[in-house]
């Protein structure tokens, strides 16, 4: 039972006679990091050089530049009345400025911005769309693009809607707008992981400063993008490559993470302009703290003279390392990112709360603005608008985010942040009361409390707190500035250290107990799976053996065998089942091998076969003879095309192989409507174990045609087999890959003496050795139902090609009358990420 289960559609083809291979594939270095480096540039080179097209473009655009002026000062008011697109431009007849507009930049930045850009989008646009296509593309998107986006901010203006009537004068310059659009269409030329992430790119950067700095430029891009995607869609409509019915868990992870980075870098991104203008940038000194200008504090001190001097203080802490907390809260966001997109659930509630309190902040300034008008709602409404949609796209993948930090990790965030929140706090009130004189007015320890939320949060919320005491003398400024940021660093660091780690299991030390004994004694071929998150573990008496399980409602479903001691495990069958029975749990035994079976079966326990092992014999294998002529075609196709073996450990692995191997793993996700599945099939989060090893399929290019990895079978403390687990194939690759990777691991073990090589079970798939009961016959007709989607049967065929020996594996319960509940538990074990619609899409195809 493994993740290849449902990775393969099985290769028909006629056999042929051809070389057998005289030697295992020699299994392909990577080389030093200096080749790496090497190789890489020369790839950059190679691709450069393929992009005429795109180097055309640049250099173009930076000698008209230069020509013109406009690189070093910007486009000149002339220039852009007669090149620049926008309303007043084409009110005055300027037709053509929608393709002269291609021709400048506005400045330095955004001349470094669009070059960028093209260099990102171009070549690969060249190469997938072709030459006359990109150039079709970025012309024609820029045409529609800054018409869109004209025509959107008129018919604003129309309404009524501020924003668009502060932008309605402007006019705007730049081929980014056609190169967003370019973006659009090219992501669907794309591998499914790639296209999700650049439409998703495509999508937030124009949106972000559309609705932040708000600019006419920005509403363009906004709207190339959205005509490029649609382009896009048109082209490749009915191509099966487009195909994509969900994200895989981890994916889906890295786009929320992604949106959740977007509104952190919004409020940023709108302080480096002086006039931005967008809906949401209304109240982002919230988010991002700006310092206030002469006539704010003049303002300010026409007010009062304790006014007088908050606005300074507040002013003061921009000319001091304080200014790092007018970033809190982007920093914050930017941290609990990293935390969601590696699945974490203490992540996510404490995103959920940040953004549930910014609405709250928001709420409470509405209700105290004082006389409502039209406007003020307008300006409420726009900035709740974002933590609301966040909030939104949280608690609709709120089931994605089920990793847990352990105990022992949360508490020491509580205590690190806890003990700094209370040093910082205790410092500043009982040093400041020490020197009360350096505070006007003078500071005591109630005062001293009061101005506590200030050190702790970012100077714009100042206005908004109880009066404080002002520091104006050395160990008051000192104390300002710093206890605050002293926390925050403290604080954030401590949840990024905790987030960036390897999650570990619910609980550590059990987790790292039960590796040890399974490494020392071993287990059955799917033993290795229980050491993936998840699992919880029961130990007998002597701590000789054990057994993983996983508590769904009130059944204990185990992960395979009990391991540890052979002369234990028949009697950890026995523990486990009292174990059970003590805490009112309904055992399950779950895909184990008939020694276990035969354990259970004493206790009257009854069975049934629900897969089958398929284990390869090494000692004496050979590639010869008529039954071995696929296997030997793959080794020899392989030779020929130059696709060589890498073993990698996948921690280790270059970053452009693991980019390779998570897109290759994401295009078949999306291909299901159903999703994927889990419990004793590993996925991408499995393959990171410094035990698993991945075998790499990868050829002169260093293009990755598909992979394996293989799972230690321990005993006496040594691998003395390996079981396949994770299996994918790139659809466009070598369509031997599957045979030749599993070839080569099999010969390469051979030669470091491993005794045997189990390509696992299929679930729901079995040769029909038994007779089978009624319940057999009904899971043999589940596995015939579901065949099309997740191609048991269909895998079980494909290893027949290896000659190897079958094994039945059982489910063994102790109670008929408990079959609905235990079924329940399987299913949500495999499927944990069940949506209701896909639920209902699945009846439908049982009972149909």
């Amino acid at each position: 039972m493994n993740g290849a289960a449902t990775a393969l559609v099985v290769e028909q083809r006629t056999p042929r006679t051809e070389r057998e291979p005289d030697r295992a594939p020699v299994t392909g270095e990577p080389g030093s990091r200096g080749q790496r480096l090497r190789r890489a540039a020369r790839a950059l080179g190679a691709r450069l050089r393929a992009a005429p097209l795109t180097m055309t473009l640049l250099l173009g655009l930076w000698t008209i530049g230069a020509a013109t002026g406009s690189l070093a000062h910007g486009p000149s008011e002339r220039l852009l009345d007669h090149a620049g697109v926008g309303l007043p431009t084409l009110a005055e007849g300027r037709w053509w400025t929608p393709l002269s507009s291609l021709l400048w930049c506005s400045g330095l930045g955004s001349y470094v911005f669009t070059s960028l850009l093209l260099l990102l989008v171009g070549p690969a646009a060249e190469q997938r769309l072709g030459r006359a296509g990109t150039l079709a593309v970025l012309v024609g998107g820029q045409v529609a693009g800054t018409l869109a986006g004209t025509g959107l901010v008129k018919a604003g203006s129309l309404a009524g809607e501020q924003w668009t009537v502060s932008v309605a004068d402007q006019t705007s310059i730049g081929p980014g707008v056609g190169l967003f659009a370019l973006a659009g269409v090219l992501g669907y030329r794309l591998t499914v992981l790639w296209r999700r992430r650049l439409h998703l790119l495509v999508l937030l950067v124009p949106l972000v400063m559309t609705l932040y700095v708000g600019h006419l430029q920005s509403v363009q891009r906004c709207a190339a993008a959205l005509a490029g995607l649609g382009a896009g869609a048109l082209i490749g409509r009915g191509r099966p490559y487009l195909r994509s019915h969900r994200s895989s868990h981890a994916e889906t992870r890295v786009l929320v993470a992604l949106c959740l980075v977007a509104a952190a870098f919004g409020p940023l991104i709108a302080s480096l302009y002086d006039n931005a203008s967008g809906p949401f940038n209304t109240f982002s000194e919230l988010y991002f703290s700006h310092r206030l200008s002469p006539e704010e504090v003049a303002d300010f001190c026409a007010v009062s003279a304790h006014d007088c001097a908050r606005a300074h203080a507040v002013e003061r802490i921009f000319d001091t390392p304080g200014r790092l907390m007018a970033a809190l809260f982007p920093a914050l966001l930017l941290v609990l990112a990293e935390g969601l997109r590696r699945g974490l659930r203490f992540a996510w509630r404490i995103t959920v709360a940040t953004e549930l309190l910014w609405v709250a902040l928001l709420g409470w300034l509405y209700l105290d603005a004082g006389p409502v008008d039209r406007d003020l709602v307008q300006y409420f409404v726009e900035a709740m608008l974002l933590p609301l949609l966040t909030t939104a796209l949280l608690l609709a993948t709120r089931q994605r985010f089920r990793l847990r930090l352990p105990g022992g990790a949360v508490r020491r965030i509580g205590l690190l942040v806890g003990g700094a929140a209370l040093v910082t706090a205790a410092a500043y009130v009982g040093v400041g009361r020490l020197a009360a004189g350096q505070f006007e007015p003078g500071a005591g320890v109630r005062s001293l409390v009061n101005g506590l939320p200030a050190q702790f949060l970012p100077p714009a919320y100042n206005d908004l707190l109880p009066d404080y005491p002002i520091a104006v003398g050395p160990v008051a400024l000192f104390l300002e500035t710093y206890c605050g940021l002293a926390f925050w660093v403290v604080a954030l660091g401590a949840l990024l250290t905790s987030f960036r780690r390897p999650v570990p299991h619910t609980d550590a030390d059990a987790a790292a107990r039960a590796r040890a004994l399974l490494t020392e004694h071993g287990g059955g071929t799917l033993s290795f799976i229980t050491t993936w998150d998840g699992n919880h573990y029961w130990f007998d008496e002597s701590g000789r053996a054990a057994v993983a399980y996983r508590l769904l409602g009130t059944v204990a479903l185990t992960t395979g065998d009990p391991f540890g001691a052979p002369q234990a495990r028949a009697e950890a069958v026995v523990g486990f089942a009292r174990y059970c029975d003590a805490r009112g749990w309904t055992p399950c035994f779950y895909s184990v091998s008939p020694q276990t079976r035969s354990a259970a079966g004493l206790l009257g326990w009854r069975s049934v076969q629900v897969a089958e092992d398929t284990v390869v014999p090494l000692p004496e294998l050979a590639f010869t003879g008529k039954k071995w002529q696929d296997i030997r075609t793959a080794l020899n196709k392989a030779g020929k095309q130059g696709i060589t073996a890498e073993w990698w450990s996948y921690h280790e692995a270059p970053l452009a192989l693991k980019d390779q191997i998570r897109a290759i793993s994401e295009e078949w996700v999306s291909e299901k409507g159903l999703p994927e599945m889990g419990f004793t099939l590993g996925g991408l989060e499995e393959l990171d174990d410094p035990d698993v090893r991945v075998l790499v399929a990868v050829d002169g290019q260093r293009t990755v045609h598909g992979l394996t990895s293989w799972m230690p079978v321990y005993e006496d403390g040594v691998a003395v087999g390996w079981t396949l687990d994770f299996m994918r194939r790139r659809s466009e690759g070598f369509r031997g890959v599957s045979e030749f990777l599993i070839a080569s691991a099999a010969l390469g073990f051979k030669e470091e003496g491993a005794r045997f090589l189990s390509l696992s079970g299929a679930p729901l798939a079995r040769t029909g050795q038994e007779e089978p009961t009624g319940l057999q016959r009904m899971l043999d007709w589940m596995g015939r139902v579901l065949e099309p989607v997740y191609g048991f049967r269909s895998l079980l065929a494909f290893k027949a090609k290896f000659q190897p020996e079958y094994r039945p594996m059982y489910m063994c319960y102790s109670d008929p009358a408990a079959l609905p509940a235990i079924t329940r538990a399987i299913g949500k074990a495999y499927l944990p990420h069940l949506t209701p619609a896909q639920g209902v899409r699945l009846m439908r195809r049982l009972s149909g």
